[in-house]
């Protein structure tokens, strides 16, 4: 408590009204307690040199696992159509140490953590670390709906280009998806035959945009054959 104390006791300085701005021109969130969002930006490598400061850590810790809860709410309402799985893969692929420190660099984040610049770290660690405390720090600050309102409306919409992002999935559905996506086409997949014969399971898949029969695909299972129904379409939409 007294640690937060001293934080809280000084007069708003230059530098706090430079992150106060920050925090409402790339979070969309105006700060309640300024002191919060200091300690978000505060790395251990200075913090562990004064007792007056205090590190990052455990705002990082929370921020993790907000960011987690509210990227899987964003994918589930986006993607209505896909299993866990999927939204497992594109989750890690959108909270990823790569991902979040690219978005953290996105938006200059750099440019107000506090650090010990005279020892060797990279700053590209601290990024992604300090933009998840900064997440634990909003919604300390205002709960889970102002976090989420964040991330939705400012992070995602300014700072992550998600059709690239899944572009990088080798699956052919995720493609099938991503390149519908960009057409601002509807696209359905239908199970057309599901049968067990010989001790085997036979499936058969149709995929529809736009109500429009495309691709067939078959396969012991519907992912295998909902893959194979994705790839002829997208051959016969010339995509591959």
């Amino acid at each position: 408590m007294r640690r937060l104390f001293l934080f809280r006791s000084s007069p708003k300085s230059k530098n706090d009204l430079k992150l106060i701005r920050f925090i409402i021109k790339k979070f969309g969130h105006r700060p309640k307690k300024l002191v919060l969002f200091k300690i978000a930006l505060t790395h251990k490598s200075i913090s562990n040199a004064s007792d007056k400061l205090i590190s990052n850590e455990r705002l990082e810790f929370l921020g993790d696992t907000i960011l987690d809860a509210i990227i899987a709410d964003f994918l589930f309402h986006k993607f209505p159509e896909e299993d866990e799985g999927y939204l497992t893969k594109v989750k890690s692929k959108m909270v990823s140490r790569k991902t979040l420190t690219t978005i953290a660099q996105s938006m200059g984040i750099a440019d107000h953590i506090v650090y010990q610049t005279g020892r060797s770290i990279r700053l590209a660690t601290l990024e992604g670390n300090a933009f998840e405390a900064l997440i634990g720090a909003i919604y300390i600050d205002s709960g889970y709906e102002a976090a989420k309102k964040s991330i939705f409306h400012s992070v995602l919409r300014a700072h992550l280009d998600l059709p690239t992002l899944l572009e990088k999935e080798i699956d052919f559905k995720s493609r099938l998806y991503i390149w519908t996506q960009k057409s601002h086409l509807d696209i359905e997949f239908k199970l057309i035959t599901e049968k067990f014969a010989d001790g085997k399971w036979f499936y058969e898949v149709e995929v529809f945009i736009n109500s429009n029969p495309y691709g067939k695909g078959t396969g012991d299972s519907k992912k295998v054959a909902e893959q194979a129904a994705s790839k002829e379409t997208l051959q016969l939409m010339g995509a591959i």
